[in-house]
């Protein structure tokens, strides 16, 4: 949370991050597609996460709802 509250464009949105076994899960509502990758890019660097969960809500990206697996291994994130 502090990563993205020092952000002055995500710290304006509604965002809630949760971590869970070293990955970060994001929801909320960002206003632009851009703000929904920033966002990821922020959380994915923050030490000691090893994935990011991106369910925020934008015009443009992908749906909240679709379905997201994460490698065992920890190397990225595949989306359906």
């Amino acid at each position: 949370m502090q990563a993205l509250a020092a952000d002055p464009d995500l710290a304006a949105g509604d965002v809630r991050v949760g971590v869970l076994n070293a990955v970060a899960h994001m929801a909320g509502r960002v206003p632009s597609e851009g703000l929904w990758h920033r966002a990821a890019a922020v959380a994915a660097g923050v030490a000691g996460v090893r994935g990011v969960v991106n369910r925020i809500d934008a015009p443009g990206a992908p749906s909240p709802s679709r379905i997201v697996s994460i490698p065992l291994g920890g190397q990225g994130l595949e989306t359906d």
